[in-house]
């Protein structure tokens, strides 16, 4: 069987008449199985498709198609589902530990304000960067 016409990897359907089809079944097939190509079938002297030879991911039905999306969907879902509760207890558990940090920071910044010059510009950067922990 001649190599080069598998090399043929044009995204267009090629239409073959059904006399030269049934010559050629096997290398289509493997055609259709290695490049993806769709020949479709006709009646000799008709230019109208009758039939049409596909890879096989190609020919499933649309029934299938939505039950793998339904089933690709569920299980999103349920991973969607399990970060989130994960995120919930990781935010539960660390809560306690953030408001002691922003209390220990709190009393940091009450010393600094005891000890340091009024308009210190190193120390207004300083607390601009931690604004967010001193809201909390």
């Amino acid at each position: 069987m001649a190599v080069p016409a598998l090399a043929d990897r044009s995204p267009q359907p090629r239409a073959l008449p059904l006399r030269e089809v049934r010559t050629r079944l096997t290398q289509l097939v493997s055609l259709a199985e290695l490049t993806d190509t769709v020949t479709v079938v006709t009646r000799d002297g008709d230019p109208r498709p009758v039939a049409a030879i596909v890879p096989a991911a190609a020919a499933r039905t649309a029934a299938q198609a939505r039950a793998d999306a339904d089933r690709i969907a569920a299980i999103s879902a349920g991973w969607s589902r399990r970060l989130e509760e994960l995120h919930r207890q990781s935010s539960r558990r660390h809560a306690a530990e953030l408001r002691a940090l922003a209390d220990a920071l709190a009393e940091a910044w009450a010393e600094l304000d005891r000890r340091a010059p009024a308009g210190d510009p190193a120390l207004a950067r300083l607390r601009a960067a931690h604004a967010d922990l001193l809201r909390g």
